[in-house]
C-alpha cells in the first residue's frame, strides 16, 4: 500500500484543543502517512435551508475528505455527558450527502475530556451515532483521555507512557485494518 492517508475529525472547535492535540499524536503513532484535519464548522442543520440551497460547501468538503481518506480518525470532547454539538451537526450534514462517504471506511474513535472518565460517555455515543453509516468502527483499544490538558508536554506529545501505548496499540490496529 502507498502511504495512507488519515483524515482527524476533531470534536473541538478550538484550534488548541486537546482533541486535535490526540488526533496529531494518533497520527503520529500510526507512522508513515499522509494527516489531514477537517473542519467541521458549519452552519446548523436546517431542512428548509437544505431543501432552498442544498448542504453547505463545507458539508460537502468533509464528505470528499472522508471518500478520499484511507482511514478515518475521530476525537471527542465530552460536553454535558455527550459529544459535541458541532460533531453531531457535521454527521447530520453529511448524511445528507448523496451516497454514504462512511461505508466501509474504516474509523478509529477517542475521546479528551477534562474529567475522570476521559469522554467515555461522549465515545459511547459517537460510536452509537456512527452506526448507521456504516463504517468498520476499530472496538478498541479504547482510548479516554481523562484530565487532558494535563497530559501533553510542550511538543504536544502525550506524557503518560500509558496512554501513549494505549493510543499507538489503536493505530496499529487500524494500519492492520487497512491491510484488511
Amino acid at each position: 500500500m502507498s502511504t495512507p492517508t488519515l483524515l482527524g475529525i476533531s470534536g473541538s472547535l478550538r484550534a488548541g484543543a486537546t482533541n486535535r492535540k490526540l488526533l496529531r499524536e494518533a497520527a503520529r503513532l500510526f507512522g508513515d502517512c499522509t494527516y489531514v484535519e477537517a473542519d467541521i464548522l458549519m452552519p446548523l442543520y436546517d431542512g428548509d435551508s437544505e431543501e432552498a440551497d442544498g448542504p453547505p460547501e463545507a458539508a460537502e468538503t468533509l464528505a470528499g475528505q472522508i471518500v478520499e481518506a484511507d482511514a478515518v480518525l475521530i476525537s471527542t470532547p465530552e460536553y454535558n455527558k455527550g459529544p459535541s454539538g458541532a460533531l453531531k451537526n457535521a454527521l447530520d450534514w453529511v448524511s445528507r450527502i448523496p451516497g454514504n462517504p462512511w461505508a466501509d471506511k474504516p474509523l478509529a474513535v477517542m475521546s479528551a475530556a477534562a474529567g475522570r472518565a476521559g469522554g467515555e460517555r461522549a465515545q459511547m455515543i459517537l460510536r452509537g451515532y456512527m452506526v448507521p453509516f456504516h463504517p468498520r468502527i476499530l472496538q478498541g483499544p479504547e482510548v479516554h483521555l481523562a484530565e487532558c490538558h494535563t497530559q501533553f508536554d510542550a511538543n504536544n506529545t502525550l506524557t503518560s507512557e500509558i496512554y501513549a501505548r494505549t493510543l499507538g496499540d489503536l493505530m496499529q490496529k487500524l494500519r492492520a485494518e487497512l491491510r484488511r
